[in-house]
């Protein structure tokens, strides 16, 4: 190092000696001192051009460094802001996605970086700029670094590495290296870096852009996700983690907006929600078009932000693709339990083998070892038939690959439990969503009718006022009678309804019946505002509710008595929903307290925000379509939202946490 002045004083005469003075044989704090150094690195910044051979040489490569650097910076960091203004992360910024010329050069983008860089130059101070300027740098390193080490951590087979020699780990120390150095060279920078940094990467995971980089993000999310689901399948499922997940015969998502966000409404972040459409066919099925449909209605639940998957099958009849769904859905321990279903409004306007297949979906799902719910609105579920009036409007979701909105179905109005008859035969122009261009037409005018059916299925979207959900727990199932109404007052739209348990019991018995049950909710630790004993349950219903139960039944009988006994089993065989009067005779008790339930429905939950009912059943092969059917609709008639339930005998709730 050159010496500062003509004579240096030895360590051994200077009274200043330090150890790396008494080392080095020289006194670094002459030049301190004397304030008069010329040099040193400290002091001069061309200190490389007093030591090198040649002098110049060094001003050459500085001056062939800086300009190679700012040239490459400004041709490659427009195109790289260009690729991110055309995935429209950032707001405001997709002016600068255009580009001139036949190689899309990105004009805009180099006339921003040129007065950026005219602005630091303007600066006119390295020692100012350079802190920031390096953290940024090193902050582009340790994110490339890292995300090398999270694509190997991510396991994914796209992610090919060719250099020999690489390793995982090397990659992170490098990260955790650049990180280091940034807060070495300037602290302050290094944070405001961290900080705008961790600023962009924030509001793009709470925008969530429409955009796929196939990041290592969505790699590792598999890879944990196949990794949980595995270890799922070796522990045995336990009454405490029980948790209704949910098989949705809904048909396209958007037709029955009602019973998706009612189902939803207590699986979201809570159990599993699967949408099944059957689709039947009367020619070959196009499995294209198939897998089309579920890549967009899966696109329209994520932007309804509606937490459930759309499962759509090609059956020759309801009930083959709801038992495919029964058996086939699902993954491992994410498997639906509960099939969900909303009720058959039109039951007696339709062909009787609709609903004897209807009957037989519930039949199905308690053999499959399934719980069975079941909604209904007295306006009705299905809103597909109404042109213009369903959700796609408002979400303007586009179809893959293509620039058309979905707007509307045009389709012929069909049960409400029916989950593919909306647009099940695709061998019809009605079989797939109307697509028209992005200038949609006025709705036409909408009958009375239609107007309540639209009013009605936006119910469960909106906050639920004080109210109450009333809980007829009729039967022991197992307790998803009473989970189902506890999951839903727990979310933010029903938290103001109060829970009312009503169970049946004698009149002499009520206080007693009363105060057990009150102690049971107590230690299952569900919340009640009230418990009603009805000790008048089995009293017989009124006379004219019977005959209008007759009157409904009437065209639904055999009638064996008017034929030959040979005519009517020959009949019974065609047909076997019909009832026959011995099977009304035996299950007359069972009748009458369908149409009493109903009666004490109306009586004391005609003003609930909804009604959560034991399911009655019916023995399988004993009791006909038609008679169920009936009860269903003599007990649910004229009613708020009822939700009918019945578990699979499987325990769900239990005193222990």
């Amino acid at each position: 190092m050159p010496r500062a002045t003509a004579t240096t004083p030895s360590p051994s005469q200077s009274m200043n000696c330090t150890d790396a003075a008494c080392k080095l044989g020289y006194d670094f704090s002459v030049c301190k001192a004397a304030m008069n150094c010329k040099f040193g690195l400290h002091n001069d910044m061309q200190i490389m051009s007093e030591v090198s051979g040649f002098g110049p040489l060094i001003s050459a490569g500085v001056f062939s460094a800086t300009l190679s650097s700012a040239l490459a910076s400004l041709v490659s960091a427009p195109k790289v802001f260009q690729a991110l203004c055309k995935d429209n992360i950032y707001p405001g910024l997709g002016v600068f996605a255009k580009g001139y010329g036949k190689n899309n050069e990105p004009l805009r983008g180099y006339v921003l970086t040129f007065f950026i860089g005219l602005a630091f130059i303007l600066i006119a101070e390295l020692n100012v700029i350079a802190p920031i300027i390096s953290n940024f740098f090193l902050a582009s390193y340790a994110l490339i670094n890292f995300s090398v080490f999270h694509a190997s951590l991510a396991n994914s087979p796209g992610w090919r590495p060719s250099f020999k020699y690489y390793n995982m780990w090397v990659s992170l120390a490098g990260a955790v290296l650049c990180c280091g150095v940034m807060f070495v060279i300037n602290w302050w920078a290094a944070l405001l870096t961290n900080v705008i940094v961790m600023a962009l990467y924030i509001y793009v995971s709470y925008k969530k852009p429409d955009v796929n980089w196939g990041s290592s993000m969505q790699a590792l999310t598999y890879h944990q996700a196949l990794s949980h689901c595995l270890q799922l399948t070796s522990v045995e499922d336990h009454i405490k983690n029980f948790r209704p997940q949910c098989l949705v015969m809904i048909g396209y998502p958007n037709s029955r907006p009602a019973l998706l966000n009612l189902v939803h409404a207590f699986t979201k972040n809570m159990g599993l929600l699967i949408c099944g459409h059957v689709r039947m066919f009367t020619r070959r099925p196009s499995f294209k078009d198939l897998t089309n449909d579920q890549v967009r209605y899966q696109r329209w639940l994520l932007k309804n932000r509606t937490k459930a998957f759309y499962t759509p099958v090609f059956a020759e009849d309801l009930r083959q693709g709801t038992q495919y769904l029964l058996q086939a859905s699902g993954i491992g321990r994410l498997r639906p339990n509960t099939l969900v279903m909303g009720f058959k409004n039109n039951w007696r306007d339709g062909e009787m083998k609709d609903v004897e297949t209807y009957i037989n979906m519930i039949h199905d799902a308690f053999d499959f070892q399934y719980g069975a719910v079941m909604l209904r609105l007295k306006e009705g579920l299905d809103i597909s038939h109404i042109q213009g009036q369903d959700e796609f409007l408002s979400t303007q979701e586009k179809a893959p690959g293509g620039k058309d909105i979905v707007v509307s179905f045009d389709l012929s109005k069909d049960s409400d439990g029916d989950s593919s008859k909306t647009s099940s035969r695709i061998s019809t122009a009605q079989s797939s969503p109307i697509i028209q261009k992005e200038k949609k037409s006025p709705p036409a005018a909408l009958s009375a009718a239609d107007q309540r059916l639209l009013e009605a299925s936006q119910s469960f979207q909106k906050k639920q006022g004080k109210g109450t959900v009333d809980v007829w727990w009729l039967f022991d199932d197992g307790g998803l009678t009473l989970l189902i109404p506890y999951l839903l007052t727990n979310k933010k739209k029903w938290k103001d309804c109060k829970i009312r348990v009503f169970i049946g019991g004698k009149i002499n018995r009520i206080d007693h019946d009363r105060r057990a049950m009150a102690a049971l909710l107590s230690k299952f630790r569900i919340s009640f505002s009230d418990i009603t004993v009805l000790g008048d349950i089995n009293t017989k219903p009124k006379k004219e509710n019977v005959a209008a139960f007759e009157e409904m039944i009437e065209p639904y009988k055999l009638k064996e008595d008017d034929m030959e006994q040979e005519a009517a089993e020959r009949l019974k065989a065609e047909e076997p929903w019909r009832i026959t009067d011995n099977e009304l005779e035996l299950y007359r008790a069972k009748t009458n307290r369908q149409i009493r339930l109903n009666e004490l429905l109306q009586e004391h939950s005609s003003t609930a925000n909804l009604i959560v009912m034991s399911m009655p059943l019916a023995r399988k092969g004993a009791v006909s379509s038609a008679l169920y059917m009936s009860w269903l609709e003599t007990l649910s008639k004229d009613l708020p939202p009822i939700l009918l339930v019945r578990g699979n005998h499987q325990s769900v709730l239990t005193f222990y946490s």
